[in-house]
């Protein structure tokens, strides 16, 4: 004789599933930032390091830009659960102007250190400057996927695909950003603190 799940116990495995799978891919998405920054403090030590290298105001307001999204979608999570449709839209409408916001700071940060007379790639380039490019632009790509699951998860709200009893998507949702989040603070610090 077997006994079959209930719907309750299905969506359950169906979250703890697809919570380890997120888990999983930020492990290996962690590794690959600790790779970049592990690669960045040995490059420290070259002759041509820039010794005196500021990072752009713009990088700051993009870092508080961000932190406004975990917030925001925090907010839209726990909306969800209370089953108020008009805030959670509200939340993850914010979400998406302060995901397309950082990104055009980040773009803004990268035109001041250009102005500043440092540049990526080529003649007139550093490895200073070019491993801070490497660095946020891995971080944006990583952002456009955050974007991407976030216009997805906008579009399932916007067919009510989301209640009090049904969250996982805004939930693993609100996993990724946050920890894109957390990972861009981090990289904030590290580039702040380690010149």
């Amino acid at each position: 004789m077997t006994m079959t799940m209930t719907q309750g116990e299905e969506q359950l495995r169906k979250a703890k599933s697809a919570k380890l799978i997120l888990l999983f891919a930020m492990v290996s998405m962690t590794m690959m930032f600790a790779g970049l920054t592990s690669a960045f403090v040995v490059s420290k030590s070259r002759a041509d390091w820039l010794k005196n290298f500021e990072l752009p105001t713009a990088f700051y307001y993009s870092t508080a830009v961000i932190i406004g999204c975990s917030v925001t979608f925090y907010l839209a999570k726990k909306a969800i659960q209370k089953d108020n449709r008009a805030a959670t839209t509200a939340f993850l409408l914010g979400t998406l102007a302060l995901g397309v916001l950082f990104i055009v700071l980040q773009f803004a940060g990268f035109g001041q250190i250009v102005k500043s007379g440092y540049y990526f790639t080529g003649e007139g380039s550093s490895i200073t400057t070019t491993f801070l490019y490497v660095v946020t632009v891995t971080h944006l790509l990583h952002l456009a996927g955050g974007l991407i699951s976030l216009l997805i998860i906008i579009y399932n709200h916007f067919k009510q695909k989301y209640n009090s009893t049904q969250t996982l998507g805004i939930e693993l949702g609100a996993m990724y950003w946050h920890f894109l989040d957390l990972l861009w603070v981090y990289l904030f610090l590290f580039l702040y603190f380690f010149k």
